[in-house]
């Protein structure tokens, strides 16, 4: 889509194709940004709105080469995608992803098939279905299929290797194929039945079931039956839920589109066979471009993308005339056959588009109010913090590790009060290792000092940033450390000693304490002493609850407190404030992060410990054991005898390896 407010610092595809004296009426063009299904794209300087804009240039305008280029409209969107990737301009918001859908992938002519998550279609004549633009909402189709339908779930490599049959087998999941032996054509049955139901193909799927519910009962087979009876009373609650929208026996997505000046929101609600089965929602801002040609640049944007197109496209609006031909021959070149792309003025196709706007203009106020919630939340913890300047970028540090061991810490990112996770990073403390205690007591300093790590990450953080200033490393607004006054000077000792400014002249920085306990005593007297406390000014003195039972101590507990520096006391932010939940979300997203790394550290450093204790495992004995079974988890469920498989390993040795290893 074209974003007409381009920034000064917006990507450059290229040079401008043209003399430098190429104006087309009031644009004086720029620089080209990349290709589009109609034309190219330019950067333009408009004399009327005197300010930079993003200009299509139609096939008509362009020159003899350029149209030789671009002699094929499907060849100039599927060209509009890969540019977008390697450009990156700022002009068509949906196409800046890397990432593609989720599809659901399935394997007919597999042994043993199941069902996979994969992100890309290869032509190799399997079945997909999707695309799912959610991880979520594809995990979730996942499990409605395992709990309806027996296939097995797990890997091929699991499949060949595994020696009894896993918890789906006993929960009556899978009928573990890996182990006993199972009827093919009771399993393609369940496979074909899969088939359908994620192609919406529901009575089809229900109408199958139950000829085969009575032939196993004419034919005395009562347990299949009963299990049959079974799955098809599941099935059929499961479409139950799912709501009707039309009579059509067709695969439709319906598109709504709601503007307000140049912000706008589409959403595309999925209908398969009458059934509407999802939405997905899209925004776009600083558009100046009539509804047709945004509306075209949005069809012609989405399914570039999307892996499954449908037979109908019900559009709000007309698209722009120049715009409908081709890019209706370019759908119906990826489908492999016509694509309806409609633009209904009554009957059920109205209703839908008339539900898809409705929903569009539903989802505008929801993300502007939410937005408007993040910029007042920002804003006020700016003033309750007393930063220099609102906290657009905040990074936030945590450092975790059981007594010393596997140290590590975390930074995540938060842009705009919403996490931006292709910034984050852990790190591996490097300081003191293993075997370094004399010299860490001569520094005063372990490996598991908070204070100690927190100094080498900070450091290795800022250095980065100058040596990357304005990329993935540039320097955030606000620090946010897990901590207390410790961990917050010995992160201002840290930026000192790089030559980073904080405060007003550059980051601002500040420490969130945990909550904390504290018991005072039994009955009035515990509430006398907190009452002096607060008279005086004490911090102890102001709680957010307390704790009482009969008999026992009263215990005070303490809120989660915020260390800014220059300022004596901590500041506490008012419970259920929208600026405390951003700073609480900022702080457990940096534990978890930490807490993730750490485990995965921890887990192969058990496996390497337990292995080097084994007589007669080596360095080349523990390569061979990775290799060949692939994972920490696959070599701790083997037994002796697949063990003995590996090169360089007799019968005893797996033994010992399984014994230790506490292999069954």
């Amino acid at each position: 889509m074209a974003d007409t407010s381009l920034d000064e610092d917006a990507p450059a595809a290229g040079p401008a194709p043209r003399g430098p004296a190429a104006t087309i009426g009031r644009y004086a063009l720029l620089e080209r940004l990349g290709a589009g299904g109609m034309g190219e794209v330019f950067a333009a300087y408009d004399d009327r709105l005197d300010r930079k804009i993003a200009l299509k240039l139609l096939h008509a305008h362009l020159g003899p080469e350029d149209r030789r280029r671009f002699r094929r409209e499907g060849e100039a969107l599927l060209l509009e995608n890969n540019l977008i990737k390697e450009h990156r301009p700022r002009f068509n918001v949906k196409l800046r992803d890397d990432s593609s859908y989720l599809v659901i992938r399935l394997d007919p002519k597999q042994t043993w098939p199941r069902l996979e998550l994969v992100r890309k279609i290869h032509d190799d004549g399997v079945q997909h279905f999707g695309p799912y633009h959610s991880a979520s909402s594809a995990r979730a189709t996942l499990r409605v299929v395992n709990r309806h339908f027996q296939l097995r779930t797990c890997t091929d490599y699991v499949l060949q290797r595994r020696t009894r049959p896993c918890l789906q087998y006993q929960i009556d999941r899978c009928p573990a194929p890996c182990v006993y032996e199972v009827d093919e054509a009771s399993y393609a049955a369940q496979v074909h039945d899969v088939g359908l139901f994620l192609s919406g193909r529901h009575r089809e799927l229900t109408d199958g079931l139950k000829a085969r519910m009575q032939a196993a009962a004419e034919g005395l087979r009562f347990e299949v039956a009963a299990r049959l009876r079974d799955q098809l009373q599941a099935i059929e609650t499961t479409l139950t839920a799912q709501q009707v929208v039309g009579t059509a026996a067709l695969d439709q997505d319906a598109i709504g589109m709601y503007r307000q000046g140049g912000q706008v929101e589409f959403t595309v609600l999925h209908v398969r066979q009458g059934k509407l089965l999802g939405s997905e929602a899209y925004s776009a801002k600083g558009l100046e471009h009539p509804d047709s040609e945004v509306l075209a640049d949005f069809v012609s944007s989405y399914y570039a993308k999307a892996p499954l197109l449908p037979d109908e496209i019900l559009l709000p609006g007309p698209i722009a005339e120049d715009d409908a031909a081709p890019l209706q021959a370019w759908l119906r070149e990826r489908k492999g056959k016509k694509v309806g792309l409609l633009t209904p003025e009554r009957g059920d196709r109205r209703k839908l588009t008339q539900l898809a706007e409705r929903n569009a203009a539903a989802n505008f106020v929801t993300r502007r109010n939410r937005a408007e919630d993040r910029e007042l939340a920002l804003e006020r913890l700016r003033q309750r913090l007393q930063l220099s300047k609102p906290p657009r970028v905040i990074e936030c540090f945590d450092v975790s590790h059981i007594q010393g061991s596997d140290t590590v810490a975390s930074m995540v990112v938060f842009v705009d009060g919403e996490p931006d996770k292709s910034r984050y990073r852990s790190f591996r403390i490097k300081g003191l290792g293993a075997g370094d205690d004399e010299a860490a007591l001569r520094q005063g300093a372990r490996q598991n000092d908070d204070f100690t790590s927190m100094y080498e990450v900070l450091g290795r953080r800022f250095r980065r940033a100058m040596q990357d200033a304005e990329g993935a490393w540039a320097l955030p607004d606000l620090v946010v450390i897990d901590g207390g006054k410790g961990q917050l000077s010995r992160v201002l000792a840290a930026m000192q000693d790089l030559g980073v400014p904080t405060g007003a002249e550059g980051i601002d920085v500040v420490a969130l304490a945990k909550e904390r306990k504290h018991a005072l005593g039994h009955g009035r007297a515990a509430l006398r002493e907190l009452r002096a406390r607060r008279a005086a000014g004490d911090e102890r003195g102001w709680v957010e609850h307390a704790i009482a039972a009969d008999g026992e101590p009263q215990v005070e507990v303490r809120p989660e407190r915020v260390f800014v520096p220059g300022v004596k006391d901590p500041i506490r932010l008012r419970p259920g404030s929208s600026e405390r939940y951003l700073m609480e979300r900022v702080r457990d997203e940096a534990h978890r992060f930490a807490i993730t790394h750490h485990r995965k550290r921890r887990g192969k450093r058990s496996l390497r410990s337990a292995l080097d204790e084994i007589p007669g495992v080596g360095p080349t004995i523990k390569k061979s054991l990775v290799a060949h079974f692939g994972s920490v988890a696959a070599i701790r469920a083997a037994g002796p005898e697949r063990l003995a498989e590996v090169k360089g390993i007799g019968p005893a040795l797996a033994k010992r390896i399984a014994e230790a290893l506490g292999v069954p």
